[in-house]
């Protein structure tokens, strides 16, 4: 029974990550200033650009919206009923621990950034992430601390394949709600798929599925260990949370590529 159960267990904490994902863009719309504050001093860098109420709406298809809204029910009922409570727990270790461990999970990410920089010809910021990672892996510990940011200002240079694909003129297409996988659209589908099929350091060094999806879920539960319950006042203060979150997905990402 136990070896039934532990895989499932630790596929859920997976599968929850993009809810976490999620609350983290929809905050992006309840305010301009200050940024979204995880607590989590090296991932203020993800929520720097404005995304505040009186910005303009941004307007994707959604033709599958029941099929989303049914999936947007299961990944919330996924992140109340075991992710949360989890990461609660979890909230025992100390938090310049989890702090150092968020960190080490972006650093070794950085294949994901820096391939992503060099197909946009953005060949100084995949420089800067070179720079990082070197810096951070040496002196930063194998990169539970980030030298690279507090001592000389480098901050990482977000992107993935989907924003490489938008760079090259690709919309986003209709958008999904995926199980498990949180807001997406048909591009950042695509993208998601190829940065973790061929980018993604857990996959292409880890060759045990299961210890892979333990490591991913120890990323998932630190990550959101480290939020000040984001989503609980979505959903408390939205009417429609489904649509605020639709809303500030594509917001995101639109302002993603303008960067």
């Amino acid at each position: 029974m136990k070896k039934i159960f532990f895989p499932l267990f630790v596929l859920c904490l997976v599968a929850a990550l993009p809810v976490y994902g999620a609350a983290n863009d929809a905050a992006l719309a309840l305010q301009s200033s200050p940024p979204v504050n995880l607590g989590v001093d090296d991932l203020d860098d993800d929520f720097e650009d404005d995304y505040g109420a009186e910005s303009d709406a941004v307007i994707i298809a959604d033709p599958l919206e029941p099929v989303n809204r049914a999936f947007f029910w299961f990944n919330d009922k996924l992140y109340f009923y075991l992710l949360k409570p989890i990461a609660r727990g979890y909230r025992v270790v100390p938090v310049p621990i989890r702090q150092s461990v968020a960190k080490f999970f972006a650093n070794i990410y950085t294949p994901v950034r820096f391939v992503n920089n060099t197909l946009q010809l953005k060949f100084k910021n995949a420089g800067t992430e070179l720079l990082r990672f070197g810096i951070n892996t040496t002196v930063g510990l194998l990169g539970f601390f980030d030298p690279a940011k507090s001592y000389w200002n480098l901050r990482r240079k977000e992107e993935d394949f989907g924003q490489t694909l938008g760079y090259y003129g690709v919309g986003q297409g209709l958008y999904l709600m995926l199980p498990f996988f949180g807001p997406s659209s048909l591009r950042d589908g695509a993208g998601l798929f190829v940065d973790g099929r061929f980018l993604d350091p857990a996959y292409l060094y880890i060759g045990d599925f299961w210890l892979r999806t333990g490591v991913r879920g120890v990323k998932v539960v630190n990550g959101l260990s480290l939020d000040k319950d984001t989503y609980e006042s979505i959903k408390r203060d939205s009417l429609d949370p489904y649509a605020f979150i639709k809303n500030a997905y594509v917001q995101k990402r639109t302002g993603m590529l303008k960067q």
